[in-house]
C-alpha cells in the first residue's frame, strides 16, 4: 500500500478518504463518516448517555504499512497526541521488512464475579457450588440463547478465596462465559443476576456484589514482530546500536514500575486510539492492561524486545482484549462502524490482533525515539502545529508559524502569538 499512495499525507482530506474507498475496495459513502458525514447526531447522543448536551470530535488518522497475519491493513485511529499515528505507521513499514506482524488471540471467555459474603463453613460452601456447576452453566446459558446459537455461552464455573480482605475473608464465584464477538458485559452482568439467588442458596451465604471482570486474563491477544537488522540503522546511528538501544530501553522498563507506567502508556496510545476508532470500551481495556501488567505482583512491561539467532530485534506483546464487533457503539456510531468496515474485520477475535498489533508497533516507535534521538525530536514538528493552532494561526500559517518555531527551538504559546502580532502589522 505504501507503494501506491507514498504521500498520502499530502493528499486533501477529502482525497485521503477518496484513496481509503479505493484501497480498500468500499464504496466512498461507507466511509464518509469518518470525515464528519454523517456525524453521530445530538439525537442519538441523547439515547446513549444521560444529559447529552452534544458531540465531542477528536481527530482521527489512518495508520498505514501494516502486513497483519499476511493481510493488508487499514488502521484507524482517533487520538489527540501528535506523532503518534505516524509513528505506528513507519514502525509498521519497518515490520513489514520482517514479514509483518503475526497475531492470535485465545477465546473470547470473559470473567462474571459472585461476591459470597457470611459464608460458615467456605469449605463446604465451594465444594457445594461446584457440585451443582452443570445445573448453574444451563441456568446461566438460558439468558442469552442468540450467543449459544453462535457458539457461545457459560463454560465454566470457578471458586476463589480472598483472605486478605479489609472486611475479612469471604468467597468469589467465576462465571466463565465465551461472549463470541460481543464485548460481553451485559451479557455476563444478566447470567450473574439470575445465579445470584440460586448460589445464595446452594451455598449458605450472601450474594453482594454481582459484576463484570475487566481483568480479562482468559481472552488475551498476541503479537509479534520480527525487525531486520538492515533496516534499523538511520542517520548517525548504526543498526546494532538502535537494536541493543531498544533492548536496553525496555529492559529498564521490565524492571522499574515508575518507568513501565510510561512504557505502558506509550503502547495505549495505540491501542487506545483504535478501540476509540471502533467505538470500544477503552478503559475498560486499559484497566485490564495495567491490571495484567501487575500480575505477578509487580508492576512490568507489557512487551518483551530481544535478539534473534540472526541478529534481528524482535518483540511481543500479550495483553487481554475485552472488544466487540456487534453492539453499543460499534454500530450506533456511524463513525465507529465506518471505521469497523474499513478494517475488513469478521470477528472480534480479528479486531483484537489488529490492536495489539498496533500497540506493538506505537511501543517500537516510542522505544526507537527514546534510544536514538530522543521522544522530544518526533514530536516537535507537530507539536509546533498545535501550538500555532492555538495560538490563533489560520491557513496557510499554521505551517509557517510551525516552522519558524521549530527553527528558533522555541515552541512555545507566547512566542508563537508574538510571531502572529508581528506578520500581521
Amino acid at each position: 500500500m505504501e507503494s501506491k499512495t507514498p504521500r498520502f499525507y499530502e493528499l486533501s482530506i477529502s482525497s485521503r478518504l477518496e484513496q481509503l474507498a479505493r484501497e480498500a475496495d468500499l464504496p466512498l459513502e461507507d466511509l464518509l463518516p469518518l470525515g464528519g458525514k454523517p456525524i453521530l447526531t445530538t439525537e442519538t447522543a441523547d439515547h446513549m448517555i444521560e444529559n447529552a448536551v452534544g458531540v465531542y470530535g477528536m481527530p482521527l488518522g489512518i495508520a498505514r504499512n501494516f502486513l497483519i497475519n499476511g493481510r493488508e491493513v487499514l488502521v484507524p485511529m482517533a487520538i489527540e497526541e501528535p506523532s503518534v499515528v505516524a509513528g505506528a505507521s513507519f514502525m509498521a513499514k519497518l515490520a513489514r521488512a520482517g514479514g509483518g506482524f503475526v497475531a492470535t488471540t485465545t477465546a473470547p471467555e470473559m470473567i462474571g464475579q459472585l461476591q459470597l459474603l457470611d459464608i460458615a463453613d467456605p469449605a463446604a460452601a465451594k465444594a457445594s457450588v461446584l457440585a451443582h456447576k452443570q445445573e448453574l452453566l444451563e441456568l446461566a446459558g438460558k439468558e442469552h440463547p442468540t450467543l449459544s446459537r453462535f457458539g457461545g455461552g457459560p463454560r465454566d464455573i470457578e471458586m476463589r478465596e480472598i483472605h486478605t480482605s479489609p472486611i475479612g475473608p469471604f468467597l468469589v464465584m467465576h462465571l466463565v462465559y465465551d461472549v463470541r464477538d460481543a464485548m460481553g458485559a451485559n451479557a455476563i452482568n444478566t447470567a450473574l443476576e439470575v445465579l445470584a439467588p440460586r448460589v445464595a442458596q446452594i451455598s449458605g451465604g450472601r450474594v453482594h456484589l454481582r459484576i463484570l471482570s475487566n481483568l480479562a486474563d482468559k481472552r488475551l491477544a498476541r503479537a509479534e514482530c520480527t525487525i531486520p537488522l538492515a533496516v534499523l540503522g538511520f542517520g548517525e546511528y548504526t543498526p546494532e546500536a538502535v537494536r541493543d538501544g531498544i533492548i536496553e530501553a525496555w529492559a529498564f522498563a521490565a524492571a522499574d514500575p515508575y518507568r513501565a507506567a510510561t512504557h505502558n502508556k506509550g503502547i495505549m496510545n495505540g491501542v487506545d486510539a483504535v478501540i476509540l476508532a471502533t467505538g470500544n470500551d477503552w478503559r475498560a481495556v486499559e484497566a485490564g492492561a495495567h491490571a495484567y501488567a501487575a500480575r505477578d505482583g509487580r508492576y512490568t512491561s507489557l512487551t518483551t524486545w530481544g535478539v534473534t539467532a540472526d541478529g534481528s530485534l524482535k518483540g511481543s506483546l500479550e495483553m487481554p482484549m475485552a472488544v466487540g464487533i456487534v453492539g453499543g457503539a460499534t454500530r450506533s456510531n456511524p463513525a465507529a462502524a465506518a471505521a469497523i468496515k474499513l478494517l475488513k474485520v469478521a470477528s472480534a477475535a480479528e479486531l483484537a490482533q489488529v490492536i495489539a498489533s498496533v500497540g506493538l508497533a506505537q511501543n517500537l516507535a516510542a522505544l526507537r525515539a527514546l534510544a536514538t534521538e530522543g521522544i522530544q525530536r518526533g514530536h516537535m514538528g507537530l507539536q509546533a502545529r498545535q501550538v500555532a493552532l492555538a495560538a490563533g494561526a489560520a491557513g496557510d500559517e499554521v505551517d509557517r508559524l510551525a516552522q519558524q518555531l521549530v527553527k528558533e527551538n522555541n515552541i512555545r504559546s507566547d512566542r508563537a502569538v508574538q510571531i502572529l502580532l508581528e506578520w500581521r502589522k
